[in-house]
């Protein structure tokens, strides 16, 4: 008897192409898209988390002879990873809520409806490799999104099956062509699926008191700490940031920290955004924890080069690692993610 697996369908290419892929290696497919949010008008057609994406996701289900489900997880994608994007603007911090939604809602609350469907397996799109219980970087360099999943249950990773890992994103569409799948030609997702025209602003309003101290006008000062102007609240910021700051400096300035407790965003030189260490909290491992003394790589931003990396010390849940040379724009909120030298996922955390 073939062995059940519920595939996370989003109406794009790849998730469709995982589908297809399940198929012919002759498991027994279930199809479940998941309903995250409510769409209203406020969200246009994209090409995932939206009406129409639930559409193509049922023709492909359709095409490929496979049952279809549509989950309601708004409630608990509220919770788990639109509120915490809110929470960490209001602290001056940058979250990647794909982080949080891999962590929760997609390898946590839909293993719940894949248990009650008896599936063995979930599957997804992602371009990473799950192999013998342990995650690598998917082959396709430019799509690699193991970055993405460090924060997953490490027993998950067991029931894992992500089969366009080993594929390029040509490699992809082809198939799809060659099946005759909707989701062929169908553009890339690059917004966060909840943020309407990438203005993450208007959705801090939606949420955020009227008074909110991130939303509120407060002092630029250089890294010198000369006040050199006026923001409109330091949740319009993040580490690494040029636009919007003002001019007449000898160099080009950037956001290099944002101090919510006295509202500051302090500016400097393109030099100042350099470290040599990275703090990481929220730690969750993949594989065997490291220890103070162990070397790994790290990558502190998606599609950021990973630099080789020592560990410094490991306590309740943080971890400290020096790095071998100099890493820019390290930014609170955002991920670092772990690996070997074989591109094996170890583990993550988030930036402190």
């Amino acid at each position: 008897m073939a062995e059940r697996v519920l595939v996370a369908m989003s109406g794009g290419v790849d998730s469709s192409v995982a589908a297809a892929i399940l198929v012919e290696e002759g498991y027994d497919v279930v199809g479940a898209t998941m309903k995250l949010f409510c769409y209203g008008d406020a969200v246009p057609d994209r090409p995932c988390c939206s009406l129409d994406s639930i559409t193509d996701a049922q023709l492909v289900a359709h095409k490929l002879g496979i049952p279809h489900y549509l989950l309601n997880l708004e409630d608990r994608f509220g919770r788990d990873v639109i509120a915490d994007f809110v929470s960490e603007y209001a602290r001056g911090r940058t979250p990647i809520p794909c982080v949080r939604c891999n962590s929760f809602t997609k390898f946590r609350d839909f293993l719940h409806h894949a248990d009650a469907l008896d599936c063995a397996y979930v599957a997804t799109g992602h371009y990473a490799i799950a192999r013998d219980g342990a995650l690598y970087r998917g082959r396709d360099p430019q799509k690699d999104q193991s970055y993405f999943l460090w924060g997953i249950d490490r027993a998950v990773v067991a029931r894992m099956l992500t089969p366009v890992g080993a594929l390029t994103k040509r490699d992809t569409r082809a198939m799809a062509r060659r099946l005759g799948l909707v989701t062929a030609d169908k553009t890339e997702s690059v917004e966060i699926c909840f943020v309407p025209d990438d203005d993450y602003v208007a959705v801090l309003k939606r949420h955020l008191p009227a008074d909110a101290p991130a939303l509120a006008p407060g002092p630029l000062v250089t890294v010198g700490g000369d006040q050199v102007g006026e923001h409109g609240g330091f949740a319009r910021y993040t580490i690494g940031q040029r636009r919007g700051l003002p001019g007449g400096f000898a160099e080009p300035m950037y956001v290099v920290a944002i101090r919510p407790e006295s509202r500051e965003v302090v500016i400097g030189p393109g030099e100042a955004l350099f470290s040599h260490a990275v703090t990481l909290g929220e730690v969750n491992w993949l594989a065997e924890p490291l220890c103070p003394g162990d070397e790994a790589f790290v990558q502190c931003r998606y599609r950021a080069r990973a630099v080789q990396g020592r560990v410094r010390e490991r306590a309740n849940g943080t971890l400290a690692l020096d790095l071998a040379e100099p890493v820019r724009a390290i930014t609170p909120g955002q991920s670092g993610a772990l690996y070997d030298v074989d591109g094996r996922l170890l583990g993550g955390g988030v930036i402190a």
